[in-house]
């Protein structure tokens, strides 16, 4: 029954966020919301993901009339999963709002790295910023007034994902293997400390480069740990090329990664090694939350499936739109409050606010790779 009626929220949803105007209106003048992500490169297919869920769900409330009267122009752009490029690419927007043009949000980053870089410049700006998928704890413990997520963080993804190792996989031997950038860092951090709070101390922690080609000379390090568990946190680009060689090397153990390798680009590159593997989420798997009008209005807009980083994206430009919608103002100060007031039902779940623009309600998944797909496995 619960079920049901998400879904028929769900498909109420885009109406909702109208704001009184006719299914049959044409909106009159437009507002600009950036959607910023890897658009090339490693991580691409999560980007794209990304931002065709922010244009399906600005697509929904234009054909219903706009939002406040006015149509969604959603700008893409590719920050390249670099610091540098996306404080670059924020200072252009900074730009544009300077200029005169209408812009009321920013969805982005996908990455820590690249949103916090990025938010030295947002945080000045009339503008709301909602991250769909950027994790490491501190970036909503730095005072920032207009900016939000709508994924769990990895305070929550880290001991969710350490008891699954212990109590499920029967962990006794953990190696937890990160990658050298903030969400790496931190969630090194956080996983260590899940550890210890459960009687467990890693037999090894390896740092490794970012999307390096090869992970040749961390392997010996590894496999002289004799781990039953290999816990990576990082991104695609790092699993796919960690899992084949750790195989090609004898290592047996059972790998898990973190959220960063939740999208089908780390199933595809690893196969056949990703067979059988674990990874984490902090948004749910769209075949399980998205309904068949969902899935049609995602192919006719961008004319290809959506994938597992779709519902965040989706799930940010309907908290952005709730709360222009219920501020009744594009106002970037009026639509921040309104956001922190919201208790509204999205792809991602039940959304209401912290203080410090948190979900208060944080959710995290876990998922086998059977037979080249993701199944969810926790919870059951």
């Amino acid at each position: 029954m619960r079920k049901v009626l998400i879904l028929l929220a769900l498909t109420m949803l885009a109406p909702d966020l109208i704001g009184g105007c006719s299914p049959n209106a044409t909106p009159q003048g437009e507002v600009i919301v950036y959607a910023l992500a890897p658009l090339s490169g490693g991580q691409a297919n999560g980007g794209q993901a990304i931002v065709g869920g922010v244009r399906v769900m600005a697509e929904r409330i234009n054909r219903q009339g706009g939002l406040l009267g006015k149509a969604i122009k959603v700008i893409g752009i590719d920050d390249q999963a670099d610091s540098d490029v996306a404080a670059d690419k924020a200072k252009d927007i900074a730009a544009a709002v300077k200029k005169g043009d209408k812009v009321i949000g920013v969805i982005g980053h996908a990455n820590s790295g690249q949103t916090l870089a990025a938010m030295q410049v947002y945080k000045d700006l009339p503008l709301v910023v909602i991250t769909p998928t950027a994790s490491e704890v501190s970036l909503t413990q730095r005072g920032f007034r207009n900016f939000f997520r709508v994924n769990a963080t990895d305070a929550a993804q880290a001991p969710a994902l350490a008891r699954f190792m212990v109590e499920q996989l029967k962990a006794q031997r953990v190696a937890v293997v990160h990658a050298d950038n903030e969400y790496g860092n931190g969630l090194r951090d956080q996983m260590t400390a899940a550890l210890k709070a459960l009687g467990q101390t890693p037999v090894v922690v390896v740092k490794i480069k970012e999307a390096a080609p090869t992970y040749a000379s961390f392997i010996p390090a590894i496999k002289a740990a004799q781990p039953d568990v290999v816990f990576l946190a990082g991104y695609e680009t790092e699993g796919y090329v960690l899992l084949p060689e750790l195989r090609e090397a004898g290592v047996s153990a059972k790998f898990i990664c973190s959220d960063g390798c939740f999208n089908s680009t780390y199933v595809d590159e690893a196969a056949p090694a990703s067979e059988g593997t674990y990874v984490g989420a902090i948004t749910p798997d769209p075949k399980v939350v998205g309904d068949k009008p969902w899935w049609q209005d995602y192919q006719r807009v961008e004319a290809r499936n959506p994938d597992t980083y779709s519902v965040p994206g989706y799930s940010a430009m309907a908290v952005l739109a709730a709360g222009v919608q219920k501020a009744g103002t594009f106002e970037a100060a009026k639509v921040a409050d309104a956001i922190r007031q919201l208790d509204m039902t999205t792809l991602v779940g039940h959304v209401t606010y912290d203080a410090g623009g948190d979900l208060k309600e944080q959710k995290v998944y876990i998922f086998q790779v059977k037979e080249g797909a993701f199944v969810q496995v926790f919870p059951k």
